[in-house]
């Protein structure tokens, strides 16, 4: 009997942005640069977090 179950192994995981395997430091992502490309495309609106129906930014 085996103290741990065996587990299948995942595959590795993928930066998001350019496909490469992650690095633990810059994780989900590979590099500053990618961790950096993300940023921007939060930033200008380029992904957007789509809200509900009815919701108004500013309402009183």
């Amino acid at each position: 009997m085996t103290d741990q179950a065996e587990k299948p192994q995942s595959p590795p995981r993928r930066c998001p942005i350019c496909g490469k395997p992650v690095e633990q430091a810059f994780r989900p992502f590979c590099s500053p640069r990618c961790r950096d490309v993300d940023l921007n495309r939060w930033l200008s609106g380029s992904y957007v977090v789509p809200g509900r129906e009815g919701d108004e930014e500013d309402a009183d």
